[in-house]
């Protein structure tokens, strides 16, 4: 497949409001997944010729996380903060760095919480909530889906 077909694959898949979508052709499979107005598409057979999915990327930009669910606790209300995207979840901005966030921090409305690395680009994941994070669910360079439970966040009022 050539990077135009890729292209107008994902255009008529954004016209469909089609949340995922897999196609194998020629030996080459690609599976895209839409979520939050971004796209992941990729190639796992090793045989398959070279794809670019540069102009198809996430950007780099701040990405809002993903929606944030209430959930009852001892203290109070939670808010999960999930994660938008499918990547590798980072607690540093640079390994040995000082962790973006960490448990008992209070955190602020757009600070950055952690930064999800997808298909090479650094997504910096905001708080939605002032409050204190009560817990962590995933572990440093741990592998995330779509969706899946990054941050609990006790909010003030």
């Amino acid at each position: 497949m050539t990077l135009d077909e890729i292209k107008q694959l994902i255009e008529f898949i954004k016209s469909h409001e089609l949340s995922e979508f897999e196609l194998e052709h020629d030996g080459v499979k690609i599976r895209i997944k839409s979520g939050l107005s971004h796209h992941v598409v990729t190639v796992p057979h090793a045989a398959a010729p070279p794809v670019s999915a540069a102009p198809v990327a996430a950007p780099a930009a701040a990405a809002p996380a993903a929606p944030v669910a209430p959930v009852a606790d001892e203290g109070g209300e939670l808010a999960i903060v999930k994660s938008p995207i499918v990547g590798t979840f980072y607690r540093a901005a640079e390994p040995g760095a000082k962790p973006l966030a960490a448990v008992g921090d209070i955190v602020r409305k757009g600070q950055v919480l952690c930064i999800i690395e997808a298909m090479k680009l650094m997504n910096e994941i905001d708080s939605e909530y002032d409050g204190e994070i009560t817990s962590i669910y995933v572990e440093n360079a741990q592998a995330v889906q779509y969706g899946e439970r990054l941050f609990a966040i006790r909010p003030t009022s």
